[in-house]
């Protein structure tokens, strides 16, 4: 620790630190723009200038070192002139344009004007312009004039994203931030750059103009569009969600959220959106009110629970749900006498299956792992903020390995296997006969009995020399028709090598529906066509199950399928009999528990749009008209509270019930399916997102992807056509080249309209060029 004195103050900061770090932690502010708490020091705005005892002129505080006995005054006379002089050069070439600009209310440079400028400038001259540039649908670079060069958005870009998409040329006053030549911004963690902007530079696109910052009410949230749940702040204005921004919480989502948390608020008042109650009568549909709804449902519920029997009655309901609300819908169900209910939409093995899976440890202590396997995971798309912090870890010395079908860049440095999904089991199996044979135990009853490769042993020898190693089984290793063996050779493996085994589970309460016993028979039980009511919550057919086609000929074969939703689509209208119109998160009390197991409470950003209601009235009501007990609730605290109770810690449980690996672990000849759930196609609202739907990655899910090999017996070119079957189904699609997929895989992704016409996630597919 080295100790110095800062405006009279005493303080120890490590060797190695910066003034800025010492003044930081002593609570004192310096004015600064370029700095980061998070990202590379610079010391390129020279906002920061101090005076330092016996230094011959002001230097940066945020680059300047500590040293033992160091006098450091932030404040003196000499530290203000020096401060003054920068923000009179940063204000020679910036547009008088604060009426108009965006970041007005909220600039950094607004700010330290006010302190640290002057009434009026010196400089007479013609100020520069700077063209705009097109970065994409998410962030306006229309007012590069604005740019004060502090480079904060092109390090986030290296340092946090892993990809360097904004750069700066020329120098001196022609310096100037931009794309790279005919390209956009495209990471799915960019509008992040637009928080980091200091000035009104980068601004957000779609909240372009729309309101002023003090005209904006302000609520905390939680994005329930993974499993992580990152902290956010809605602001709303006029009973409408305007903008969402990150919430700083160190232990979730440090201080970023990723563009799919950020926008997707443009799907909550879509044109979809359902504001009434809706009954089917002859083929038409036909607004009602809720009392005529709800009678029509409770009838219909126990006419046909008490003609076919209790197990005739099913419910599906996505995991962006929250948990008063997936406790209520099971309760009704299971108080009708079913255990036909599911959360895990695409699992479609659920043999042995984890009892509440969840990430194994806390977020936090990713930090501190030296070792990972991560195992059938589309990690960067699925996980955008965890796969940042894991970026940030492989600099201190993380070790990544990683078992999957490729084609997926994780802009991380990692080694590992990518395998056709058939061949994973193989694959895995071989990792746990290296780690049995190292640790001198009997392998997994039933593990594939096959020579390990170089490529798994070296897997296998990472894991045995790590202190802190994870193995984590990801959504596509879930979703794949052997999950139950690949989770008990994982389970194996983290057993032998002293390893956590964790999830990274689909869904921002995927967690919060086991513990609260949302999962029950299957989605491929509640599926087979023999339940004659189906309950959907928060679902669209086509886009959320693992099989449209079987999904709608299953629902064709029910007498009715209700659906609670906030949104209407061509697939739901098709086969559903009633829609009851339910409230989004940001419209009702919603409590949500994330991948480590933290329970999070967020109240309602704005009123219930038209007349919807929040789904845990509409069950609440639904049970007490179907004669059930306990459902007579006044406030969500007191479902909640019956929910989870107070020891739900300590029913979070990743252990397989297996007893061993089953023994097909036959390899499919020819090309195999890969699917992906697209990272903007997850949920209702995110596929509603119009921003969204424009980028390069929504984009990406209306392709197919084709490894080097088979692009070249095609003889294709990017964007030819394909046609694709699967089964008795083919669609014809764009081809893009992945050349780091698999051979012997093509990728489809699922959750789109495209995909919706084909069969399961996995299974044989051919492809011939359109």
């Amino acid at each position: 620790m080295v100790e110095i004195e800062l405006d009279g103050k005493t303080v120890e900061v490590p060797q190695g630190s910066m003034v800025m770090h010492a003044a930081n932690k002593l609570g004192t502010y310096v004015p600064h723009f370029c700095y980061h708490k998070k990202l590379s020091i610079a010391a390129n705005c020279r906002m920061c200038l101090v005076e330092v005892e016996k230094a011959p002129k002001p230097l940066p505080a945020c680059a300047t070192p500590v040293t033992q006995g160091m006098k450091v005054f932030t404040h003196s006379a000499k530290a203000v002139e020096a401060q003054r002089s920068v923000m009179e050069f940063l204000l020679i070439n910036h547009p008088l344009d604060c009426p108009i600009c965006d970041q007005g209310g909220e600039c950094q440079l607004q700010d330290l004007a006010v302190g640290y400028g002057k009434s009026n400038s010196r400089y007479d001259e013609e100020k520069r312009v700077v063209f705009h540039k097109n970065a994409g649908p998410l962030i306006s670079m229309q007012e590069m004039s604005r740019c004060i060069h502090c480079t904060r958005c092109v390090r986030f870009g290296q340092e946090v994203a892993g990809v360097m998409e904004l750069g700066m040329i020329n120098r001196g006053e022609h310096s100037e931030i931009t794309t790279f030549v005919g390209q956009t911004v495209d990471s799915e963690l960019s509008g992040n750059m637009i928080d980091l902007c200091p000035v009104g530079a980068l601004t957000s696109k779609p909240f372009r103009y729309e309101a002023r910052t003090w005209e904006l009410g302000r609520k905390r949230s939680v994005s329930p569009h993974d499993s992580l749940g990152s902290n956010t702040t809605v602001q709303t204005k006029n009973n409408k969600v305007m903008r969402v921004v990150a919430l700083e919480n160190e232990a979730i989502n440090e201080c970023w959220i990723s563009d799919r948390d950020r926008f997707a608020y443009e799907g909550l008042n879509s044109a979809d959106r359902v504001t009434a109650p809706m009954v089917k009568r002859g083929g038409q549909w036909l607004e009602t009110d809720w009392q005529s709804a709800l009678d029509y449902v409770a009838s219909s519920l126990q006419k046909i629970s008490a003609e076919s029997g209790v197990q005739s009655v099913g419910a599906l309901a996505h995991p962006i749900s929250s948990t008063e609300e997936l406790y209520l819908l099971q309760k009704l169900v299971r108080g009708l006498g079913s255990n036909q209910i599911e959360t895990r939409l695409r699992q479609v093995n659920i043999s042995g299956a984890a009892p509440a899976p969840w990430l194994g440890m806390p977020i936090a202590k990713f930090s501190d792992l030296d070792r990972v396997l991560i195992i059938g995971s589309f990690l960067r798309k699925d996980q955008p903020i965890l796969a940042a912090r894991l970026r940030t870890v492989v600099k201190r010395g993380l070790q990544v390995a990683r078992i999957d079908a490729g084609g997926d860049d994780w802009l991380i440095p990692s080694f590992g296997i990518a395998a056709a999904p058939g061949a994973w089991v193989n694959t895995l199996g071989q990792v746990a006969l290296a780690v049995a044979k190292a640790k001198s135990v009997a392998a997994q009853a039933g593990t594939p009995n096959i020579a390990v490769s170089p490529q798994t042993q070296k897997i296998a020898d990472a894991l045995l020399s790590g202190s802190n190693v994870s193995v984590l089984i990801g959504s596509a290793a879930t979703s794949h028709p052997q999950a139950a063996d690949l989770h008990v050779l994982a389970q194996f493996i983290a057993q032998q090598t002293g390893a956590t085994l964790g999830f990274l589970l689909e869904g921002g309460n995927a967690v919060g529906a086991s513990l609260v016993n949302a999962n029950g028979a299957g989605v491929e039980s509640v599926l087979t066509g023999e339940r004659r009511a189906v309950l959907l919550m928060n679902i669209d057919p086509d886009s959320d199950l693992p099989n449209p086609q079987q999904a709608r000929e299953a629902l064709a074969k029910a007498n009715t399928v209700i659906a609670l939703s906030a949104f209407k689509s061509a697939d739901l209208l098709e086969v559903a009999d009633v829609i009851l119109p339910i409230t989004p998160f940001t419209e009702t009390v919603s409590t949500f528990v994330n991948a480590e197991g933290r329970v999070q409470t967020i109240q309602p950003s704005v009123k219930p749009l038209g007349d919807s209601r929040p789904a845990w009235k509409v069950l609440r009501v639904l049970g007490g008209l179907l004669g059930l007990d306990g459902f007579l609730y006044n406030l969500p605290e007191e479902v909640i509270g019956e929910a989870l109770g107070d020891n739900y810690c300590t029913r979070l449980n990743n252990d397989s019930s297996a007893a061993g690996v089953s023994n097909n672990h036959s390899i499919m000849v020819g090309l195999e399916r890969l699917a992906d759930v697209n990272i903007y196609a997850g949920d209702a609202i995110v596929r509603r997102s119009s921003a969204l739907q424009l980028t390069r990655d929504a984009k990406r899910g209306n392709q197919a992807g084709i490894n080097s090999t088979l692009f070249a017996e095609l003889g294709l070119k990017e964007g030819d056509s394909v046609t694709v079957a699967q089964g008795n189904a083919s669609v014809t699609l764009p081809a893009t080249l992945e050349a780091n997929l698999a051979s012997g895989v093509v990728r489809l992704s699922a959750g789109t309209v495209v995909s919706a016409s084909l069969g399961s996630m996995f299974g044989p597919v051919t492809v011939i060029k359109a």
